[in-house]
């Protein structure tokens, strides 16, 4: 079964037509935000401050990257457990983001946000940062550079290997397949 290619950022038509367990490819502009970049974006969105990335049809990856090694554009960057960014999705989605890239399931309030807003979660491979790293063409620090790896950055990725874990209808492979 070959992947599809999937334009970043996503909108949200788009992100409706992808269904949960189709392999993607994708390709674009991508955000990392971990744990500490979602709280302060949430500083800034209480204190009425404008957010330095733009959340319209934005694409969020669970990641702190590692260091570069000389000659490389990034350092293994695989995805980190998407339910610590629960308490925070919802809020964002509905403010624009329209896909999240982590590993793990989501809660029921994640997968009823992403219904009731046309939003998607990709599921990456963990232990693969390596490999991800090699779809990286570029990595720019955006925001919160004191965070280190957990800063957001900017990447553009090339054919990123990723599998609609929960699609915009609220079907989730967690639920279908992998229930104990």
């Amino acid at each position: 079964m070959s992947a599809r290619i999937v334009q970043l950022p996503l909108d949200r038509e788009t992100a409706r037509g992808l269904r949960a367990g189709e392999r993607t490819l994708l390709r674009g502009t991508l955000y990392t935000a971990r744990d500490a970049a979602h709280k302060r974006l949430f500083a800034m969105l209480d204190a009425g401050e404008p957010l330095p990335v733009d959340l319209r049809d934005a694409c969020f990856y669970y990641t702190g990257p590692c260091p570069a090694a000389p000659g490389e554009v990034i350092g293994p960057c695989g995805p980190t457990t998407s339910s610590r960014m629960d308490m925070y999705t919802p809020r964002l989605i509905e403010l624009g983001l329209t896909a999240m890239i982590g590993k793990g399931p989501r809660a029921k309030t994640i997968v009823d946000a992403m219904r009731d807003n046309g939003a998607v979660y990709f599921a990456a491979t963990g232990g693969a940062g390596m490999l991800i790293a090699k779809s990286v063409r570029a990595c720019r620090l955006v925001a919160f550079e004191d965070l280190g790896p957990e800063a957001i950055y900017a990447l553009t990725v090339h054919d990123f290997p990723a599998v609609v874990a929960v699609d915009a209808a609220g079907n989730s492979l967690y639920d279908n397949h992998f229930k104990a």
